[in-house]
C-alpha cells in the first residue's frame, strides 16, 4: 500500500487550494482571486439555494485576493460571489453587482446551468440573476484517496464514453440512475468492459456546462458537455451524488483493472463570446481569465467566444488545483485535454516548454498521471501533432484520415497505412524519442460513429437545426453504394466486412488505441458528424439493437491484441532484430511473402500488405496481419521458419485458401507440435 504522506512532499497541499469556499473549524473562509474588481462580495443563501439571505464584503489580502472568514457557517453553505468595478465589455471589463457569480473553485453546485437570455443582459438592463443560477455548495473536502500509480499504460486501449448517452438505453440499469457517471459501475458495464479489453474509459466532460444561447429555441440541448462554466465541480445531471459519486465510481472500476481518464476542457467556458452570458470568471476579472486583443476584443483561439489565458499565473494555478483535486479526492488516472495547444499557448503562440505544460508534468501529483492532448486549435499555428512534451500523449488524426483513406480505396496509400500501423514515426520520431506518443482512432464523439463511416457518403446534420451548414464537409467516408439505411442484403454485408476491417486495423496498430463507446457493436447517428446537440436517441447507444456479431468479433480483436505484446508496444520499429533475438522486429511483405521494395511501396494501385511482427509472445514468435484492401480474393504466402507453423488465433489454419477481398486476417507462430491457445 502507497501511503499519501509518501508521495506528496512535506508541506505540500494540492488538495487544500487557496481559494473557493471551505468549511474550516468554526466557519466557511471564501476567497476569490480579481486583480480589477473594486469590491468582491459573498452572498449566502437559505438551505433551499433560492433567497438570499446575506451579502458581506470580501477583504482585500493583496495581490488580488479577497477574502473573508465568516463565522458560524458550515460546509453545504449556499453562496455565490459578486463584483463591482468599471463596466466597459468593448475594454474587457463586465463588473456588475447584479450578476451572482459562480465561484470558479466550487467543487460542487446545487443545480445544473440553464440558459436565460437574462443572464447575457448588460448593467442596467436586467434585474438580480441569482434566481437564474446554481449555488456553489462550501465544500468540506474529503481524504484524499491513496495515490497510487495509474493503471493504465502506454499501448493499452482507451474507450471514449458519453457517460450520459452510454447507459440511457441500457436495459439491465435502472431507469432511475441511467445516464450518470454511477451507471458506469454497474456490473454488466464492468463487465463489457473487460471483455474489449479496456484499459481506461474517458469520460467526455463530466464537469457542470451550459448549453450554447442558441440551442434552447431550437429545443436542444448540449449532449457532450463541452462548454464548461466550473471546472472543479461535476455536473448534477450526470452525478446527482456529486464528487462522492465519481470517487466510487473510479475505485469499483480500479478494482476491475479499469483506469478512468477525465476529458476537461480548460481552452474556453460558457461565457462565450461578448454577447454571451455572464456566469463567473467574466463577471471576477474578464482581461486577466480569458485572452484579449489590445483593442479588448475577446480572441477567439477555439471556435466559441473565448479563449481562457492559460498563461496568466492566477488561470495556471486553477487548473493545476483543479487537476490535483479530481486525482486527490476521485482516484483518477489522468486526463485528456480538449483543444490542449491552449493550455501552451504563452502570448498567443504554442511553446512546447510554456509554463503550464512545464508545470503539470513536474508536479510531485500529477506527474505520473496518463496526460492527452488533442493537439489542434484554430488559432495561430494551432495545428501542433507530435509537438507536445514527451509525456504527453496525442490523438492522432494522420492516423484517423489515413486509414480512412485506404478502406475508401484511395490510390498509393500503402506508405502511409504502414506508417500509421507501426506507429507513426513521421510525426512522432522527434529528438531522440525512441516511443511512439500516438492515440490510434478511426473515430471518436466528433465526426462521423465508424459504421456511418461505411454508410454514409455525406454528413446529415439536419437535426442540429443549422440548415447542415455544421461539421466537416470532408469526412473521408463513403456508402457502398446507397446512401444511409437501405436493405439490400448485400450492401448490408458489404458494410459489416468494412466496419471489420477498420476495427481489425485499429487493434492490429502499434501504441495506444482508442476506441469510441458502441462502434464495437454499430453505433450509428444516422450521419450526424456534429451531434453535440443531440441529447436523444441519435447518440444514445441502443443496446438492445447492436450487432452482437461486430461486438464478438471485437471481444475476439481484443483477445489477439492480449496474446500479441508486439501490437500495444510502443517503440518504433527498426526492421532489425532486437537485442536477444534472430528475428526482424517487422518485416513488410507482399502478397507472395517477398520484401517491399521501392516500386511496390509507391505503386498507385497496391492495397495488400502484410506487416510481420517479430517477438510475439513465448519463444520469439512472430505476429503477421495479413490486410486485403483489394476488393478481389487473394492467396497470400507467408514466410516459413524451419520448426514453426502459421496459425489463426483460434485454431490451426494456413493461408492457401483466398483471403476474401477487403478484410484483415491475423496469423501466430507456432513451434511445431505446440498446442494451439
Amino acid at each position: 500500500m502507497v501511503k499519501q504522506e509518501d508521495r506528496i512532499p512535506a508541506g505540500y497541499r494540492p488538495y487544500r487550494p487557496r481559494f473557493g469556499g471551505l468549511a474550516e473549524q468554526g466557519g466557511v473562509r471564501f476567497a476569490a482571486w480579481s486583480s480589477a474588481a473594486s469590491r468582491l462580495w459573498v452572498s449566502i443563501f437559505d438551505e433551499q439555494g433560492n433567497r438570499e439571505v446575506d451579502r458581506l464584503e470580501l477583504m482585500r489580502e493583496g495581490e488580488g485576493v479577497h477574502a473573508l472568514f465568516v463565522a458560524g457557517l458550515a460546509a453545504g453553505t449556499r453562496y455565490g460571489f459578486r463584483a463591482d468595478g468599471d463596466y466597459a465589455p468593448e475594454q474587457g471589463l463586465w463588473f456588475d453587482p447584479d450578476k451572482l457569480l459562480v465561484d470558479p473553485y466550487a467543487v460542487e453546485i446545487d443545480r445544473p446551468y440553464a440558459y436565460d437570455d437574462r443572464l447575457a443582459a448588460r448593467r442596467g438592463e436586467a434585474t438580480d440573476t441569482a434566481p437564474l443560477l446554481p449555488k456553489a455548495i462550501a465544500a468540506d473536502l474529503p481524504k484524499p484517496v491513496p495515490l497510487v500509480p495509474p493503471l493504465f499504460q502506454p499501448g493499452g486501449l482507451i474507450y471514449e464514453v458519453p457517460v450520459r448517452a452510454f447507459t440511457m438505453l441500457h436495459p439491465d440499469i435502472p431507469k432511475r440512475q441511467r445516464g450518470t457517471i454511477a451507471a458506469l459501475a454497474h456490473p454488466a458495464i464492468v463487465e463489457h468492459l473487460k471483455k474489449l479489453g479496456v484499459g481506461a474509459v474517458e469520460l467526455m466532460p463530466v464537469t457542470a456546462s451550459i448549453d450554447e444561447r442558441h440551442l434552447p429555441p431550437l429545443g436542444l440541448h448540449n449532449a457532450w458537455g463541452y462548454n464548461p462554466v466550473t471546472f472543479m465541480a461535476p455536473d448534477p445531471r450526470l452525478a446527482p451524488g456529486g464528487l462522492a459519486e465519481l470517487r466510487q465510481t473510479v475505485a469499483t472500476l480500479r478494482e476491475a483493472g479499469i483506469g478512468v481518464v477525465l476529458d476537461l476542457v480548460f481552452n474556453h467556458t460558457g461565457e462565450s463570446d461578448r454577447l454571451g452570458p455572464t456566469l463567473s470568471l467574466r463577471g471576477l476579472d474578464s482581461r486577466a481569465y480569458y485572452r484579449h486583443a489590445p483593442d479588448g476584443r475577446l480572441i477567439n483561439d477555439t471556435g466559441t467566444g473565448n479563449t481562457v489565458g492559460c498563461d496568466h499565473p492566477v488561470v495556471l494555478e486553477m487548473v493545476l488545483d483543479t487537476l490535483r483535486h479530481f486525482v486527490c479526492h476521485a482516484g483518477v488516472d489522468g486526463f485528456r485535454f480538449d483543444l490542449a495547444p491552449i493550455l501552451g499557448r504563452v502570448e498567443g503562440r504554442f511553446d512546447a516548454a510554456a509554463p503550464l505544460l512545464r508545470a503539470i508534468r513536474d508536479d510531485p501529483v500529477l506527474g505520473d498521471r496518463v496526460l492527452i492532448a488533442e493537439p489542434w486549435d484554430i488559432g495561430p499555428d494551432g495545428y501542433q501533432l507530435g509537438n507536445f512534451p514527451p509525456s504527453f500523449l496525442e490523438w492522432n488524426d494522420k492516423y484517423r484520415d489515413d486509414v480512412r483513406r485506404f478502406w475508401r480505396g484511395d490510390r498509393g496509400m500503402i506508405g502511409a497505412l504502414a506508417t500509421r500501423l507501426a506507429g507513426s514515426s513521421d510525426v512522432f520520431a522527434k529528438a531522440g524519442q525512441r516511443t511512439s506518443r500516438t492515440v490510434n482512432f478511426i473515430a471518436a464523439h466528433d465526426g462521423m460513429t465508424l459504421a456511418d463511416i461505411a454508410a454514409y457518403e455525406h454528413k446529415h446534420n439536419e437535426a442540429n437545426g443549422e440548415q447542415n451548414r455544421d461539421g466537416h464537409d470532408e469526412n473521408l467516408s463513403w456508402n457502398n453504394g446507397v446512401e444511409g439505411e437501405t436493405g439490400d442484403a448485400a450492401i448490408a454485408k458489404a458494410r459489416f466486412g468494412d466496419q471489420c476491417a477498420l476495427l481489425a486495423t485499429l487493434f492490429a496498430s502499434r501504441g495506444t488505441i482508442m476506441l469510441s463507446a458502441g462502434d464495437e457493436f454499430g453505433r450509428t447517428q444516422k450521419g450526424n458528424n456534429n451531434a453535440y446537440a443531440q441529447d436523444n436517441e441519435i447518440t444514445w447507444l441502443d443496446w438492445n439493437g447492436r450487432d452482437q456479431a461486430l461486438e464478438q468479433f471485437t471481444v475476439s480483436l481484443a483477445a489477439i491484441r492480449r496474446a500479441a505484446p508486439a501490437l500495444s508496444d510502443t517503440r518504433f520499429l527498426t526492421g532489425e532484430p532486437p537485442a536477444g533475438s534472430e528475428i526482424s522486429d517487422v518485416a513488410w511483405l507482399t502478397e507472395t511473402g517477398e520484401p517491399l521494395d521501392g516500386a511496390g511501396w509507391h505503386h498507385p494501385e497496391r492495397h495488400r500488405l502484410v506487416m510481420v511482427l517479430g517477438g510475439s509472445g513465448d519463444e520469439d514468435c512472430r505476429l503477421a496481419v495479413v490486410i486485403n484492401g483489394d476488393r478481389r480474393k487473394c492467396v497470400f504466402t507467408l514466410p516459413d521458419r524451419e520448426g514453426f507453423r502459421w496459425e489463426t488465433p483460434t485454431g490451426a489454419a494456413n493461408l492457401s485458401r483466398p483471403v476474401l477481398g477487403r478484410t484483415v486476417i491475423f496469423m501466430i507462430e507456432r513451434r511445431a507440435g505446440q498446442a494451439s491457445r
